[in-house]
């Protein structure tokens, strides 16, 4: 059995799914792991998205999981599964904007800020719960949300990234 296979093994009991990051990674590795049965991507950068899903199987599902801005959206947005980090009232509703035109919904994650660090972005608790009251967001009916994300520290204080996925947690 090979490693790819025993984490696929170790994830049904949880019913989660693997999302392969394959970012910078040439498309012959990518197909190496379709091979093996590997169909979601996870992908930082608009532009080698949009490469990647326009060259490889079309039955891949692709995952936005880096910094979006809204001027780009436009470019993933007919195919897309979902983007992992919004961040903004202005995000989602661009989000929901090029969904629309494209006749289809669009799963989104919102992105929380739970570090300190200065690179990382994401939404505050106050910041979330005004985008979800505010009435733009009622009339976003082709956006998702499926729930949140956050980065924790790039740190090997374990204690630290616990806390902040804990924090995420009861979010």
């Amino acid at each position: 059995m090979t490693i790819y296979n025993q984490i696929l093994e170790n994830l049904k009991p949880y019913g989660a799914q693997l999302i392969a990051v394959s970012k910078t990674k040439p498309e012959a590795q990518l197909m190496e792991f379709y091979a093996q049965g590997q169909r979601v991507f996870g992908e930082n950068y608009v532009q080698e998205l949009c490469d990647k899903a326009a060259n490889l199987p079309k039955d891949m599902e692709w995952h936005l999981i880096g910094h979006l801005q809204s001027n780009k959206v436009k470019y993933v947005a007919p195919f897309v599964s979902m983007i992992h980090t919004v961040d903004s009232l202005s995000l989602l509703l661009e989000i929901n904007k090029q969904a629309l035109k494209h006749n289809r919904n669009i799963n989104v994650l919102l992105q929380f800020k739970i570090n300190d660090e200065a690179t990382k972005f994401g939404l505050t608790l106050e910041e979330a719960t005004q985008i979800l009251d505010s009435e733009p967001f009622m009339n976003c009916g082709n956006t998702v949300i499926c729930g949140v994300m956050g980065m924790a520290t790039f740190t090997d204080n374990k204690a630290q990234v616990r806390q902040e996925f804990k924090a995420l947690k009861q979010i």
